[in-house]
């Protein structure tokens, strides 16, 4: 037992937290598809969405790379007012190791510096391994407020708008 718990020890030591860029899209997007139970979108998730992202919040979204390889990331933007975390998630074969965790709080960080002092997150209800994170570290679960999505193309705003 013991040997396996150094055998961890030694890989966390070895994970570079850093700023995602967009040069990091492809290896980033892969890992992506490799998520049970993420939602990806076409426009958003591609790499011209993910470049208008990250323009638009640089230095808040982070990677996780370990010798060379991308093994978890945060997409991290904020309104000013409240941050929020998209796409989170590390390769299913370094988790419950503490990346998550080194992430999460290195995007905080990112958000501290730009006098951002909430975030918040979408986990579906569905994903018990992100639920069982997130509640273990002390995340609030909001029972007061429900969720809306619309979703921005012709049809809907001119039927919205009628």
């Amino acid at each position: 037992m013991a040997h396996n718990m150094a055998k961890k020890d030694e890989i966390k030591m070895d994970v570079r937290i850093r700023t995602m860029t967009i040069e990091d899209y492809d290896a980033v997007y892969a890992l992506w598809k490799t998520i049970r139970g993420f939602g990806l979108r076409s426009i958003d998730d591609s790499r011209e969405g993910t470049k208008r992202f990250l323009l638009r919040n640089p230095g808040t979204s982070v990677v996780a790379e370990l010798e060379g390889r991308i093994i978890g990331s945060i997409l991290c933007g904020h309104d000013g007012r409240t941050g929020c975390f998209y796409h989170v998630c590390v390769d299913e074969r370094y988790r419950r190791q503490g990346i998550g965790k080194q992430m999460a709080a290195a995007a905080m960080r990112a958000l501290q510096e730009e006098q951002i002092n909430k975030v918040s997150l979408i986990a579906f209800k569905k994903n018990e391994i992100g639920n069982q994170f997130w509640n273990g570290f002390g995340w609030t679960r909001r029972a007061d407020a429900n969720c809306y999505d619309f979703v921005l193309n012709e049809e809907n705003i001119t039927r919205f708008n009628e």
